[in-house]
């Protein structure tokens, strides 16, 4: 068996190598990965039959050929360390950099991981060959993301033991369509987020201050990949994407976007070290992910409305006096996470009445990183 997780060629192959490991995990790091809030990554369920219904006969051509492109695998043995990778004076870092760096790395490696359990229980509960022939491939790929985190997290002296989250961690159930608008989206916003950050710092290379970013273009194709699976699928019921799951597009696009904003401005030090203005590089993800997302979405959301930029303002704020209330505690501290509940609930209102744009959407969905 191979012994590092970039050379797994079966996401099975992957966990196991991930489970060797495990005795180095550190139990912090894993209580911070078990964590559920709105924030945080969550590990989804759903109705698996449902899945394997799936007839992807009007899309055949491009699945196919998004098949074969998975098959090839570009990326394997892609994921590991190599004599490009810097040293990591950990000690050295400033302390809040150092904390909101783990954080991100935490909170990276599960996405990945949940992304990983999910698609291996629907190649596991199927029995129709083209479903769990993808799911398989972007297990793999998942668990590979999942294990280079690890091994990176493990230069600072924790990881996070992915085997205990399997079992332990709560599961969420939605519904197939919602898994589908969700896991596009954070596959797309996944790219968008990796291929700004790796081109920003290929021009200020200056600021790449740890040399994961270096592996952050072939890790967002990855991404890129995995969003095209879910268009096609999506693409087979046109029903999905019309009438009133219209709405629950437009839903899943704002929540989406305004969790990013939050969890972002939570790590004013990272975005710091980066170069990055974390305002901008949000509009900028947004932006990409919007344009991205016409490819299946017969909307977009209108991210230059006066009211966006309020109403992210609006939650963050929220965001911040609940968290407060939270460390409070007590009767005056509950009251205050309660104003603070409501605050939110109001700014998120305010960003889900913004008028969408609405466009034809292309008869070919298919389409190739350009970014």
């Amino acid at each position: 068996m191979n012994v590092h997780t970039a050379d797994a060629t079966t996401v099975e192959e992957g966990l196991a190598i991930q489970e060797q490991q495990a005795v180095l995990d550190s139990e912090t790091a894993t209580a911070v990965a078990m964590q559920d809030t709105l924030l945080t990554p969550r590990f989804y369920t759903t109705d698996f039959e449902a899945l394997d219904a799936i007839d992807v006969t009007p899309v055949r051509a491009d699945w196919d050929a998004l098949i074969a492109e998975m098959q090839a695998d570009p990326n394997k043995g892609h994921f590991r360390k190599d004599e490009t990778w810097d040293h990591v004076d950990w000690e050295g870092m400033e302390p809040e950099l150092r904390k909101e760096f783990i954080d991100f790395l935490i909170s990276s490696c599960t996405a990945e991981f949940s992304g990983c359990v999910l698609y291996k229980e629907m190649k596991r509960r199927g029995s129709n060959h083209d479903v769990t022939e993808l799911f398989q491939l972007m297990a793999r790929d998942e668990a590979r993301h999942a294990g280079f985190i690890n091994d990176a997290l493990r230069e600072a002296g924790i990881a996070v033991n992915l085997g205990f989250l399997t079992q332990k961690k709560k599961y969420t159930y939605f519904r197939p369509k919602f898994i589908y608008y969700a896991t596009y989206l954070s596959e797309k916003i996944g790219y968008a987020r990796y291929i700004t950050i790796f081109r920003h710092l290929e021009e200020h290379p200056e600021r790449r201050f740890h040399p994961i970013f270096k592996w952050f273009r072939e890790w967002c194709n990855d991404e890129f990949r995995h969003g095209e699976a879910f268009a096609l699928l999506m693409k087979t019921d046109p029903k999905l994407t019309s009438g009133v799951n219209v709405l629950w597009i437009k839903f899943f696009l704002t929540a989406v976007f305004a969790t990013m904003h939050v969890r972002d401005h939570q790590r004013p030090a990272f975005h710091k070290a980066l170069g990055v203005d974390t305002d901008w590089y949000g509009h900028e993800v947004f932006r990409k992910t919007s344009d991205l997302s016409k490819q299946i979405f017969p909307i977009t959301l209108d991210i230059d409305h006066p009211r966006w930029a309020r109403g992210l303002t609006a939650l963050q704020e929220a965001s911040v006096a609940i968290d407060a209330a939270r460390r409070q505690g007590g009767v005056a501290g509950k009251l205050a996470e309660w104003a603070g509940s409501a605050k939110a609930a109001r700014a998120f209102l305010s960003l889900l009445t913004i008028p969408a744009q609405r466009h034809e959407v292309p008869a070919s969905t298919r389409m190739e990183p350009v970014y």
